[in-house]
């Protein structure tokens, strides 16, 4: 609900212990608490300096990649510059569609201390409004709000979770890997040959270095502060154009902002919106899209911006841009989805040398390789 490049706002963190294959122990904190141990000594991405108004970086704003090793890494630096004391093995993300997974297959959960039940159709809402407001009205200390609730859900949904039958064992099995598909789980282990076997799925949540044909990954960083992703539409329109003497691409992106007032969840929509494409492009033209950033990163170039969106209303990006001329000798395109940013919608159009066009129309919720 507070998108950043590598998946969401990170409000939590957990270690999880395991030994034999079996769970032993799971302690949650409130990542804003934990920052506190943190020296000052990291400074923060521009774009959060410039719109957060944070000039130190840590680790709930680690994740500022699109790509989850380089966010993994970076986590447990920050986690070892706060002292923290357990040696990791591994790393995973979880974006807050996870939480409605488990709750779909385990059904509705209650928390001694905390009022309601919590199940997959307002898990989201519910947890939400108990950690900005519900907290207050309960007389919960502020620094209390996120650890406590946290630490009991956690625990409730494990302990179902591990009561479970064989049906329904294998029914959340489907769940999940669902949820891995979509990248809203990722792993990062250190143990070489259980990466690889990650590698091998496509469950690392990595940007493909090695691409080198026609690349599309489009990555919002909400720098706003409230949960307004919640209510942000997005479409993205990309046409390529071969016919031309050096290919053209022209990408169109509309977002909605579907909320209809302010309140304690939104406001109007801030982005740091950033365009992955091949090294070798050159940027032409661009409606609005102020002031672009232009950086080259996991062997791709980025182009990225501010963009505002007020509530109840669309605004539309639009970037023209020059491709390489060898990419038309064997046109193939990759787009990869942004961990966190689910059920856009996607219109391809490629212009062939003939002037012939092929049409694509799909929901991107995983990384598609148009041929």
């Amino acid at each position: 609900m507070e998108i950043r490049p590598g998946g969401g706002y990170i409000g939590s963190f957990g270690i999880l212990k395991i030994k034999d294959g079996k769970y032993s122990n799971l302690q949650i904190h409130d990542a804003g608490i934990f920052d506190e141990r943190i020296p000052d000594v990291v400074e923060a991405p521009r774009p959060i300096q410039e719109k957060l108004n944070v000039a130190i970086w840590k680790l709930r704003d680690s994740n500022f990649s699109p790509d989850f090793k380089v966010n993994a890494i970076q986590a447990e630096k920050f986690y070892k510059l706060g002292k923290g004391e357990e040696e990791l093995d591994g790393i995973i993300g979880i974006t807050t569609d996870v939480l409605t997974s488990f709750l779909e297959i385990t059904g509705p959960v209650s928390i001694e201390g905390y009022p309601g039940t919590y199940g997959d159709e307002n898990a989201f809402m519910q947890l939400e409004y108990q950690v900005e407001k519900g907290f207050d009205e309960q007389g919960i200390p502020r620094r209390e709000r996120k650890s406590g609730i946290m630490n009991k859900l956690g625990r409730e949904v494990l302990s179902k979770t591990l009561a479970l039958g064989k049906v329904d064992q294998l029914r959340l099995a489907k769940v999940v890997l669902k949820d891995l598909k979509k990248k809203d789980i990722q792993f990062y282990f250190k143990d070489e040959d259980l990466q690889k076997a990650i590698d091998l799925v496509g469950w690392n949540g990595e940007v493909d270095t090695d691409w080198n044909k026609d690349f599309l990954m489009l990555v919002d960083a909400n720098l706003g502060a409230w949960k307004s992703d919640y209510f942000m539409k997005r479409l993205v329109e990309y046409t390529v154009d071969l016919s031309q003497e050096i290919p053209q691409a022209n990408l169109k992106v509309t977002y909605k902002h579907a909320a209809t007032a302010k309140d304690w969840l939104t406001k109007n929509y801030l982005t740091y919106f950033q365009v992955f494409t091949v090294e070798e492009s050159w940027l032409d033209k661009t409606e609005n899209f102020i002031n672009p950033i232009f950086k080259k990163d996991l062997g791709k170039k980025s182009f990225g911006a501010y963009v505002d969106v007020v509530i109840g209303k669309e605004k539309v990006v639009k970037l023209s841009y020059t491709l390489p001329q060898e990419l038309a000798n064997d046109y193939i395109l990759k787009i990869q989805k942004q961990i966190g940013v689910n059920d856009v919608p996607y219109k391809v159009k490629v212009i062939q040398r003939d002037g012939s066009e092929k049409n694509y129309e799909f929901i991107l919720n995983s990384d598609i390789i148009l041929n």
